[in-house]
């Protein structure tokens, strides 16, 4: 054994001599070699052996009564508590042991302070985060919380459990990521709960194409615009279903309509701030008992969000008298966000719609410390951000200036370059009795409907889909959250900052927010697509989902005497309802010439494809291939263009629509080539471009889905995961991005859950749940979540338990 334990340190230590030559983090300078690799305070300090015991069992003088955690086999902890506060400071504490870098470096990235740990490499990124306001946006946020007494208490409990923990760490301590890149945590505080839920806000409602938009109008001008960006989908299958009747009436816009909102004086050269990758989205779905095998209702979620190491969930249990609930966190919230307790069990999924819109400023004097407004200057009011950039003796200073709007985040360039933002997730919310944590609480101590309705009163943003189902027989979903209250095609387009008409009319009342509970049709399901048809009463935009709700809920509607197996199967499933459609779509128009592609063996493997984006296939790499081509080649006068101004081009669905419908349309006439193409050219010269390629490998190679680590250091990442999936299908797996995790939730006595996602519960590389669970989300397996009734339930296995004493 100690030859294998030499042999495994050596390894180590080779391979992070490796890490620090080749493979800095963002690029960055390592720290002294000799620290990281001292016997006493370097790495060796991270290793943890398989089936270790802790050797901890501190007291604290903040609990107000002993709390027992129990750790099952995967090391969820299940803490059983005698009180709230006692139950948020244990989870504080065991959040922070299991990934006390992940919360330190994402709530840094959030607020641009990144260049404080590596340097110059950071910079632009820093001043992008501080130009949107993120940190102003979590102050916002808290202000809010702390008029509600539950919630701040919960933060600071939480946060106490933090800083215990980091407390009782030396240097030696500290975990791998900050001795490699040479820095050292700082305390928790609410302000950094609030920061790392701006940061989820960040990833899921910061979307906008406000400027692409507006250049591509003033390119392609209105008509031929209006024709490629339609804002609805024929074939859309809502989220509310279309038979909802909604019984209220409409709040008048009373104001007097705008000036023109493209009131652009040319293309805005600008380039956008990073945005959430196209495709990022979620599914969540709820069954009746009408329709499942036990006649009880079946939950469902699985959130797809970026695929990274350490991982964006943390499964945890909290338990005390009226409270007992199991689910993932976020590693720096206090509660759980998805879960379930033995009574009703809920999921999210990101609800698309545009909350974040642009305003061109017009500067009123040289020195851009007035702009109009209603008429008349008004002063700016400026934010000095102060940037501490690792290597540089003096900080960077970046003067932010903000209007009426918010932000200007887009400043010089010549006329209409400065562009202020005004985005939902920069206000202060308004008084109410609980806010965003709030929710979460409630939905933990829920026990039926009535209780999920009253719990998502107090959230805002970012805007959720939150599914619901109960063992008392009840589904629901609600569209919840602040949306904006808009007049047609508002903030589809850059708007005149210095008419205040521009502002939004509100947000839509909350009780005319869409939800539906207890459907005809025996389930409720979202996938990111739109939240309602076409007779909603309100106007709203954003980005949505053209395939995979479509798909489920034909699945659900098909489906009867359902079992918790279907239901792990369908959230597995890589069928395309867009491979479905554009497969035949493309083979009918290559049929239809006199191309001698017909007869190719490629042609015909597609032909004969079933839709499913299986990993060892072929078809999907052809077809993905051809489609992108087409796509390419129809909408040339866009593509040609992007890299000298930011562009949107049409959807998928839309480009299908025109090949089916409308194959002379004039936008298929490829650009400089002297004759008129059609859709049938197209297609055909697509083909012959893509079968040019290498289209050898199959689809989960070509796909080449990974799990980096948070700060890009390859050797703590999985570089390739031999895995199926496409993110058109309900398995919504692409390079980066997927599942972040499965549930599923049979309501009953006892409950039975399922869950699983991709990495482990300790954030430390050293650790053996630091990706325990990959290998099992690749191969579509589920654990048993076992919602413990004490701290002595052992109807499934617990390694050991820990006591935490109150007292000193």
């Amino acid at each position: 054994m100690r030859i294998v334990k030499f042999l495994a340190a050596a390894a180590l230590s080779a391979a992070l001599v490796v890490v620090t030559d080749t493979h800095r983090p963002f690029g960055a300078n390592v720290p002294a070699l000799g620290p990281l690799f001292s016997p006493f305070a370097g790495f060796w300090q991270n290793a943890e052996p398989v089936g270790r015991e802790p050797e901890w069992a501190p007291a604290f003088a903040a609990l107000q009564a002993p709390v027992q955690v129990a750790f099952d086999e995967r090391m969820v902890p299940h803490i059983f508590a005698e009180n709230l506060h006692d139950a948020a400071f244990i989870q504080g504490y065991v959040t922070a042991r299991d990934r006390l870098w992940q919360m330190d470096f994402l709530t840094r990235a959030a607020v641009g302070r990144i260049s404080e740990i590596i340097g110059e490499q950071a910079l632009e990124y820093d001043r992008g985060q501080r130009r949107k306001g993120m940190l102003l946006a979590a102050e916002n946020a808290l202000k809010g919380w702390s008029r509600s007494p539950d919630e701040t208490a919960l933060l600071q409990a939480y946060s106490d459990g933090v800083n215990a923990y980091l407390e009782s760490l030396s240097p030696a301590d500290y975990p791998l990521e900050f001795k490699l890149m040479g820095y050292a945590p700082e305390p928790w505080a609410p302000l950094k709960c609030a920061i790392f839920f701006k940061y989820m806000a960040e990833t899921l409602c910061f979307r906008s194409y406000d400027i692409p938009a507006s250049n591509t109008l003033g390119l392609l001008g209105p008509e031929l615009f209006g024709q490629l960006f339609p804002e609805y989908n024929p074939r859309q299958s809502p989220i509310i279903p279309e038979t909802v009747e909604w019984g209220f009436e409409k709040v008048p816009l009373e104001r007097a309509p705008a000036s023109s909102p493209e009131m652009m004086s040319g293309p805005v050269r600008h380039r956008q701030l990073p945005q959430a990758p196209d495709g990022i989205g979620s599914n969540n779905w709820a069954v009746a008992g009408s329709k499942t095998a036990t006649g009880r209702p079946i939950l469902c979620n699985d959130p797809h969000l970026g695929l990274r190491l350490p991982a964006i969930w943390y499964e945890v249990q909290l338990s005390i008298p009226g409270l007992n609930a199991y689910g993932v966190s976020l590693p720096g919230v206090p509660g759980i966000i998805i879960g379930f307790n033995d009574q009703i069990a809920w999921g999210v999924t990101n609800a698309g719609h545009d909350v974040l819109d642009w305003y061109e400023v017009e500067w009123a004097d040289e020195e851009k410390n007035t702009y109009y407004y209603d008429g008349k200057p008004q002063v700016v009011s400026r934010l000095v951000e102060v940037i501490n950039v690792r290597g540089r003796q003096e900080p960077v200073l970046d003067t932010v200036k903000y209007t009426a709007w918010g932000p200007v985040v887009y400043e010089g360039g010549g006329p209409g370059q400065s562009l202020a933002m005004h985005w939902v997730a920069l206000s202060t919310p308004e008084p109410k009795p609980f806010y965003e944590i709030g929710t979460f609480l409630r939905l933990m101590q829920s026990q039926g409907l009535g209780d999920y309705v009253d719990a998502l009163k107090g959230f805002e943003s970012p805007a959720q889909n939150f599914a619901f189902a109960s063992a008392a027989g009840d589904i629901a979903i609600t569209v919840n959250g602040s949306l904006p209250l808009k007049r047609d095609q508002q903030g589809r387009f850059i708007q005149d900052g210095r008419d205040p008409e521009n502002a939004w009319y509100g947000f839509i009342p909350r009780d005319q927010i869409p939800r539906v509970a207890n459907p005809e049709q025996g389930f409720v399901a979202s996938a990111n697509q739109r939240s309602t048809g076409q007779d909603y009463p309100y106007y709203y935009n954003g980005k949505f989902d053209h395939y995979r709700g479509r798909y489920i809920n034909r699945r659900l509607e098909q489906m009867d005497s359902i079992t918790v197996e279907d239901m792990m199967a369908l959230q597995l499933d890589n069928y395309s309802i867009l491979a479905e459609e554009g497969a035949p779509l493309l083979l009918s128009l290559l049929d239809a010439t006199a191309s001698a592609r017909k007869d190719d063996p490629e042609i015909e493997a597609l032909r004969s494809w079933d839709f499913r984006f299986e990993k060892e296939a072929q078809a999907p790499v052809l077809f993905s291939r051809w489609l992108e081509e087409t796509q390419r080649l129809a909408f040339d006068e866009i593509y040609t263009r992007e890299d000298s101004m930011e562009l949107i081009a049409p959807e998928p669905w839309l480009l299908l629509s025109l090949l089916r419908s409308e194959p002379g349309h004039s936008i298929f006439d490829i650009q400089g080539t002297g004759a008129i193409e059609t859709a049938y050219e197209v297609a055909v010269q697509a083909l012959e471009s893509v079968l040019k390629e290498d289209l050898l490998e199959n689809w989960s190679i070509y796909k080449n889905t990974h799990i980096g680590h948070l700060a890009r250091i390859a050797p703590f990442s999985i570089g390739f995961v031999d895995i199926g999936g496409f993110g058109e299908a309900p398995n919504a797996i692409k390079d980066d991005h997927g599942p972040s995790w499965r549930m599923v939730v049979a309501l009953g006595e006892p409950v039975e859950a399922y869950g699983v996602y991709p990495g482990g519960q300790s954030g430390n590389p050293g650790s053996p749940y630091y990706q325990s669970m990959v290998q099992q989300w690749a191969e579509g397996e589920y654990n048993p979540l076992f919602l413990m009734k004490g701290p002595e339930d052992r109807r499934q296995p617990v390694r050991f338990t820990v006591v935490f004493e109150n007292g000193k």
